[in-house]
């Protein structure tokens, strides 16, 4: 395995660095995943990337995921922006999420303009006092929903 990818149980903090945190499934990986990521590193020194479960994209979209997670990881350790993937197990609650977050602990949480999770996201960046950073706007028509749906 890449040295960038590493499961959630063994995830240590790099303390002294300022970290970003995104999340995602990125099973398609296309101009607005890069975009975000580039935009993401720029707001600090290590851009770790929370990366779903082949379950949560067969219960939250409703359709099998298109390339495993050890093959979106693998994509995403390619790129220069991206220093950490960390593979999360099937989450279930918001407070599943909210542990995710104290366990990382990061200085930024970056987002895209109507991320769907936002206010969840604003709600565990409190519990660490980190701050919540929208770094890209959307792209309508840009979402891998959105491709699919155009095939």
């Amino acid at each position: 395995m890449n040295s960038k990818i590493v499961h959630l149980a063994e995830f240590k903090s790099d303390l002294g660095k300022k970290t970003v945190l995104v999340g995602g499934c990125f099973d398609i990986l296309h101009i607005g995943h890069v975009r975000f990521l580039q935009a993401a590193k720029k707001q600090g020194d290590i851009l770790i990337v929370v990366l779903e479960s082949d379950e949560f994209i067969k219960n939250a979209k409703k359709r099998l995921p298109f390339h495993d997670i050890d093959e979106r990881a693998e994509v995403l350790a390619a790129l220069t922006a991206v220093d950490v993937i960390i593979l999360l197990p099937p989450l279930e609650t918001d407070e599943d999420y909210a542990n995710v977050v104290k366990q990382i602990h990061p200085d930024v949480i970056a987002i895209t303009a109507n991320d769907p999770q936002e206010a969840n996201k604003r709600n565990h960046a409190q519990l660490i006092n980190a701050k919540v950073e929208i770094v890209t706007p959307h792209l309508p028509g840009r979402s891998t929903t959105d491709i699919l749906k155009s095939l």
